[in-house]
């Protein structure tokens, strides 16, 4: 990767951030978190109370970067043919398949945990392999291929958790919340007067994103860090307060984010710091407490991690 490629990434990044801060007001923070996962090329949890931007985000992030989008709203009585599409008998005489929402760049699966656990099934593959089974054919997800979920609390009425094999589908996990007391005033002062969307920062972004991906892949991660990273998984192996701690794999997407963020951030290696930035939001949804309480393991979790942080020495 030469210094003049990762610029340009640098300055691709700034802009796309650039144009979804003017929807997302206040959140630059999460919205760089949202490039981090597009750019590592891994999907989206985000658990919020209603009314906090999750879907305009979802729409501002899928406009900027040029890609194809469409948004599933779940219910109770949402079927997996709703997501993947249905093989029909087409005014031919011969079946035809008509694709779902799911063959979009970018999926907003709205209040996931809505969907029956049947429903919420059939997005793992898709999520995994980037690819489904239709009557048993595959066919293939078109790249770059992004899934953002959203979830209501689980204390909201009418939703169903997520099981863990689900969970570990995505990337990275995190919450909007209010918007500064500031940037909310000015969100009232302006509706209605705001641009409702972003523009594609230029044509063929999504050949951007694809080449930004190319590039973390290339971004080196020496053995310092590393063992910095595997301490901190090991860990929350170690920790009475926890029952799993994070797996492999969760050490490995972490790594993956790690990579991302550093590109995002104009250099060709990782450092402690991004490691340290991305393990709450990465791991948070892949420890299991000894609780097991609903409704506030999230924010137990995300304490713990932090606690555990403060304990790893930084290389």
């Amino acid at each position: 990767m030469t210094n003049a490629s990762a610029a340009h990434t640098v300055d691709w990044a700034r802009a796309v951030l650039a144009q979804i801060d003017q929807v997302v007001v206040g959140k630059h923070a999460e919205v760089e978190l949202c490039l981090t996962a597009a750019v590592a090329g891994g999907h989206l949890l985000i658990e919020d109370a209603p009314g906090v931007g999750k879907t305009s985000l979802a729409r501002a992030l899928a406009q900027a970067l040029g890609l194809s989008f469409a948004r599933v709203q779940c219910t109770s009585d949402l079927l997996p043919t709703d997501i993947l599409g249905v093989t029909v008998l087409g005014s031919t005489g011969q079946f035809e398949f008509r694709p779902g929402p799911i063959f979009r760049q970018l999926v907003l699966v709205d209040e996931l945990n809505r969907a029956s656990p049947r429903t919420q099934s059939a997005l793992l593959e898709a999520m995994a392999e980037g690819a489904i089974s239709i009557e048993g054919s595959p066919r293939a997800l078109p790249t770059p291929f992004l899934v953002i979920a959203t979830q209501n609390p689980l204390e909201h009425a009418g939703t169903y958790p997520l099981p863990d094999s689900q969970l570990d589908r995505f990337l990275l996990r995190l919450s909007l919340g209010y918007p500064p007391a500031d940037a909310e005033r000015r969100l009232i002062q302006e509706d209605g007067e705001r641009g409702s969307q972003p523009s594609p920062i230029a044509a063929g972004d999504e050949v951007a994103l694809l080449t930004a991906q190319e590039q973390a892949r290339r971004v080196r991660l020496g053995p310092e860090v590393a063992d910095y990273l595997a301490r901190l998984v090991e860990l929350t192996r170690q920790s009475e307060q926890l029952a799993a701690g994070a797996s492999t794999r969760g050490a490995l997407l972490l790594a993956r984010a790690s990579r991302a963020r550093a590109l995002l951030q104009g250099r060709d290696y990782v450092m402690p710091d991004d490691v340290k930035l991305l393990a709450v939001p990465c791991l948070s949804h892949r420890v299991t407490l000894q609780s097991g309480r609903a409704g506030a393991g999230r924010r137990e979790a995300e304490a713990l991690l932090r606690d555990l942080l403060e304990r790893v020495p930084v290389p």
